[in-house]
């Protein structure tokens, strides 16, 4: 049977018991001083024992850096690889921010005309360019032509670290399953891609880039022709060409 606790309860033999002042036998005082002393000393052996332990984990832990929470000195946050990052950032936001299009004159009525006979002469022509690049907006695919045109340009490029820079770069942007920009890649193309990403070169992504081509000539360049886009342009063209 419990007793429900109360504030102020003590149990009845305490309640009567008397403290004893008295002297200690000298047996009793020998047994309490050889207990005090091995409680003092196993106290002592165990806080002992305890920094002992405390010393070896601390030596054993690596010193930890100073912006680094795995405490690890050997990791990826020294001044060298902030500066990579930084690089890479700044690419990878120049690409993203590359929203305007290309710098070129008004195209002619002949021009309008040429981009119908093949997606070479469209691709071959700045204009072109824009104007594709423009139905592809409105089909969500805008990214096929910003990779194309980000692989040409690493074609262009001749210094080593520009070119290390910019194809991770181009990696992050368009190629990455992370990336919003993914371009749709098979899995050869893929596998082929992360081999030469160990050292990359200015043809690092030629056969994507050759496949993203592929595949904007045959399912987009057909809706292109037939697009609202191309047709205003080109009777805006017949127009123009009528009345001069």
């Amino acid at each position: 049977m419990c007793l429900r606790r109360r504030s102020g309860y003590r149990p009845p033999d305490l309640i009567n018991a008397r403290i004893y002042t008295g002297p200690i036998p000298a047996e009793r005082a020998g047994e309490l001083a050889m207990g005090g002393g091995r409680s003092e000393t196993s106290a002592l052996s165990g806080a002992g024992e305890a920094r002992g332990l405390t010393t070896t984990q601390n030596s054993q832990r690596p010193n930890a850096c100073c912006f680094c929470w795995c405490c690890c000195c050997s990791c990826s946050w020294n001044e060298e690889e902030r500066r990579k990052r930084r690089r890479r950032k700044r690419i990878s936001q120049d690409t993203k921010m590359e929203t305007k299009l290309e710098t070129c004159p008004k195209p002619s009525v002949e021009e309008i005309r040429m981009w119908s006979q093949s997606f070479d002469k469209l691709m071959r022509n700045p204009a072109g360019r824009n104007v594709f690049r423009e139905f592809l907006r409105t089909e969500y695919s805008e990214e096929n032509m910003l990779f194309w045109l980000a692989c040409e340009d690493l074609k262009q490029e001749i210094n080593k670290s520009a070119i290390e820079e910019k194809a991770r770069s181009i990696y992050e942007d368009y190629i990455s399953i992370l990336s919003p920009k993914e371009v749709s890649l098979d899995a050869r193309v893929r596998e082929v891609i992360n081999r030469k990403m160990q050292d990359p070169t200015p043809h690092t992504f030629e056969d994507a880039q050759l496949q993203i081509y592929t595949l904007m000539h045959r399912d987009s360049y057909p809706r292109f022709l037939s697009s609202n886009i191309y047709k205003t342009l080109v009777q805006g063209g017949s127009r123009t060409s009528s009345e001069s």
